[in-house]
């Protein structure tokens, strides 16, 4: 790739990740506000919290981890930098996943119009339990991370030592442990909260078009707020649908060690990594009433003190 076009789509990745980090941490900040002034939040807010808060943390590392990769290759396989990062770059990817599956599956049993006996029996158990829902995600991704942690501790022992399999280089050993270790821990990993998060949109999306059928038939004009309420939600789950789908794949991508630094797709794939957690905080927010009411507050006492 042309240095032109690297300077292009790095800058393109720096902005992305920085429009990222003010939205998740304006989302973190508004309800943190909201749940001191309340001492409650409900379930959807706390997970929404939990969230953002691990996508600001993530987009951080992620930004810092992926210039250091791109500008110091060498050190970065051979030093500790590998496991300095990974460790929270994992847990911190883990928990994000699971976060957003929980997400998903909390609107779905909230809004999705199912009468199945065991759909009702989980919207009973889930809605009050999201407080252990939050900690067995953390708990998984600790496991996972471990799991990471190891792997990056073998390829780092590996270099140092050049105990490795005779007749083969660092570089094609330590794709060989991409291929047979890194990639399926992901795919196992990934694919079940991926998995989860499919099914419980698939089922709010289905249910909210049916919805959203019956009042355009009920309804003659598409200006009802209720009609456009449902077409408003019906969007923002296609988009968040696709989003975590790109980044599912991104990361799969990688795993298969198809793009390194030095390929002309780094920064490209970097910004379809991050697209997910980047974009779908708009999202939030503006399909959010207080989140948006937040937000034109603060817009409001910005241009009062320019004004001022």
């Amino acid at each position: 790739m042309q240095p032109a076009h690297t300077t292009f789509f790095m800058s393109l990745f720096v902005l992305l990740c920085l429009l990222g980090i003010t939205a998740n941490g304006f989302i973190v900040a508004a309800l943190s506000r909201e749940w001191r002034r309340s001492r409650r939040l409900p379930p959807s807010d706390m997970i929404l919290l939990s969230l953002s808060a691990s996508r600001f943390c993530l987009q951080l590392v992620g930004m810092v981890n992926s210039f250091y990769y791109f500008l110091h290759l060498a050190e970065y396989s051979g030093g500790h930098a590998r496991q300095l990062f990974g460790l929270p770059w994992d847990f911190l990817n883990s928990a994000t996943f699971w976060l957003g599956t929980w997400l998903s599956v909390l609107f779905c049993l909230k809004i999705a119009n199912i009468t199945h006996p065991t759909f009702l029996w989980l919207k009973w158990r889930l809605l009050g339990s999201v407080a252990w829902l939050l900690l067995g995600s953390l708990l998984i991704s600790t496991i996972v991370t471990l799991l990471f942690f190891w792997g990056n501790y073998v390829i780092y022992e590996g270099f140092l030592h050049r105990h490795f399999m005779v007749n083969m280089t660092y570089k094609e050993w330590s794709s060989k442990l991409e291929i047979h270790y890194f990639l399926p821990l992901k795919l196992v990993t990934l694919s079940i909260p991926c998995s989860v998060f499919l099914v419980s949109t698939a089922l709010l999306i289905n249910s909210l078009r049916r919805h959203t059928q019956r009042m355009q038939r009920n309804i003659p004009s598409l200006q009802d707020p209720s009609a456009q309420a449902h077409t408003r939600a019906l969007k923002s789950l296609i988009s968040f649908l696709v989003l975590y789908t790109l980044s599912f794949m991104s990361l799969i991508i990688g795993a298969i060690g198809l793009i390194s630094s030095e390929s002309d797709w780094y920064w490209p794939w970097k910004i379809i990594l991050y697209l997910c957690t980047s974009v779908h905080p708009f999202i939030l927010i503006l399909s959010n009433i207080r989140l948006r009411g937040a937000l034109r507050q603060l817009l409001l006492l910005v241009r009062g003190f320019w004004v001022a």
